[in-house]
C-alpha cells in the first residue's frame, strides 16, 4: 500500500487495511505528535477488538513482518504510512472510517499543538475547549511553568528559580495570567530573531483544559515524555494514569534542552545554523532544533548534532536533502517536511558537512 496522504491512498484506504488485519503493529516515532497519533490509533484498534502492538523509538527501525498491517508513524514503513505535518490529525481522520466513537478530540488536539499545526475549530468545538489569558503551561505554577516550558526559551528557562524571581519582579503576590504572558513575551523576543514574535504566540492565550490545564501545557508534556521516556508517552497517549511521571519527564527535558540551548556550540554558515550540544539523545535533538529554529537561529534552517545522532527544523522544507545527508553515512530518519530526526554512523562534522552538500 502506499503511504497514507498521498493522492492515491486516503484515510478510508488505510481505515480498510487496518480493519481487515487480524494482528496490527503501530510502529512511531518518538514525539508528541506520532504518540498522539500512535494512542488514537490504539483506541480505535481496542475499540474494533483488533490486537495490536505499539512501539515507539527517535527513528525507528524496520520492524518485525509478523503483522498483517504494519502502520509507520513519522516513517515511511509498513502497509501505512502516516507522515502529514500533523500526523495526529491524521490518525483522527483515520479512526473517523474505523471508530469514530474512539476519537478522543484533545489527544488528536494536543498532538497538533505539539507538531506547531493551528488547533483545527472543529475539533475544539467537539472537544468544548475555550481560550484564556495567560501561558499554555501544564501547571498552575507560574515559575515551574515558565521555568520548564520547551515553547519557548526566554532569560530564565530552564531555572526554576531565576523564573520565580522574574515572576516576582512583576511586584505582585499573586499575578495575572495577563501578566506572566506579557513577562514570557517580552523576554523571549529579546535578542531572538524576529520569527521569535510569531513562534511565542503557540505558548499564550491558551485553551483550558481538565488534563494538564491547558492545550500546549497537555502538547508539552505528550512531547516530553515521547522523548525522554517512550513508554510513559505511549501510556499517555492510550490514557493510562502516569500523570506523575510524566510530568517528571516534561521537567527533566525542560531543565537539559534550555541548558543545552546555552552551553552548545554553535556555528553559522550560509542558511545554516548549527547546534553541537556536548551530547544529547537523538529525541532531545529534536527540542534542541526547534528552540534553536525559533529563538536562535539567524538562518532559515536549524540543524542540532552530535556523533550519530541529529534534528533538523527549517522554514522550508528540508526533508530530501536531510535525508540524503543520512543515507550517505548509512543512515535513516523520520519523516520529512520542515522538521526531522537521524540516526547515522559517523560524526557531527561528517552530518553537518553531508547537510550542506545536499542544501
Amino acid at each position: 500500500m502506499a503511504a497514507a496522504g498521498h493522492p492515491e491512498d486516503t484515510p478510508d484506504r488505510a481505515a480498510s487495511a487496518i480493519e481487515r488485519a487480524d494482528f496490527v503493529r503501530l510502529v512511531s516515532a518518538s514525539d508528541g505528535d506520532s504518540l498522539a497519533a500512535a494512542g488514537l490509533l490504539a483506541r480505535g484498534l481496542e475499540a474494533a477488538a483488533i490486537p495490536y502492538q505499539a512501539s515507539s523509538a527517535a527513528v525507528p527501525e524496520p520492524p518485525a513482518t509478523d503483522a498483517d498491517c504494519t502502520v509507520g508513524i513519522g516513517r515511511r514503513i509498513g502497509d501505512v504510512s502516516l507522515r502529514e505535518r500533523s500526523r495526529a490529525l491524521e490518525a483522527a481522520s483515520i479512526l473517523e472510517a474505523l471508530a469514530p466513537d474512539a476519537v478522543d478530540p484533545e489527544l488528536a488536539l494536543a498532538g497538533a499543538v505539539s507538531a506547531g499545526v493551528d488547533p483545527p475549530s472543529g475539533l475544539l468545538e467537539r472537544a468544548g475547549l475555550e481560550r484564556r489569558p495567560g501561558v499554555a503551561v501544564p501547571t498552575d505554577d507560574p515559575a515551574e511553568g515558565l521555568a520548564f516550558s520547551t515553547l519557548a526559551h526566554a532569560a530564565f528557562s530552564g531555572d526554576v528559580d531565576a523564573a520565580g524571581a522574574a515572576v516576582s519582579g512583576l511586584g505582585t503576590e499573586d499575578p495575572t495570567g495577563r501578566e506572566v504572558a506579557s513577562l514570557l513575551a517580552l523576554s523571549a523576543i529579546e535578542d531572538a530573531p524576529p520569527r521569535a514574535a510569531t513562534a511565542i504566540e503557540r505558548a499564550l492565550r491558551p485553551y483550558a483544559t481538565d488534563r494538564f490545564e491547558t492545550l500546549g501545557g497537555y502538547a508539552d508534556v505528550l512531547d516530553a515524555a515521547a522523548r525522554t521516556e517512550p513508554a510513559t508517552g505511549l501510556a499517555l497517549a492510550l490514557g493510562y494514569g502516569v500523570e506523575g511521571a510524566a510530568y517528571d519527564a516534561w521537567r527533566a527535558l525542560g531543565g537539559r534542552v534550555h541548558a543545552a540551548l546555552r552551553s552548545a556550540d554553535t556555528r553559522r554558515y550560509d542558511g545554516l545554523y548549527v547546534v553541537r550540544p556536548d551530547e544529547a539523545t537523538p529525541a532531545v535533538l529534536g527540542s534542541l532544533s526547534r528552540l534553536a529554529f525559533w529563538y536562535r537561529s539567524p538562518e532559515p534552517t536549524a540543524l542540532a548534532a552530535t556523533d550519530g545522532a541529529s534534528a533538523v527544523v527549517g522554514e522550508e522544507p528540508t526533508g530530501d536533502p536531510f535525508s540524503e545527508a543520512a543515507a550517505a553515512l548509512e543512515g535513516r530518519t523520520t519523516a520529512g517536511g520542515r522538521a526531522a530526526t537521524a540516526t547515522f554512523e559517523g560524526t557531527a562534522d561528517e552530518f553537518v558537512a553531508a547537510f550542506r552538500r545536499a542544501l
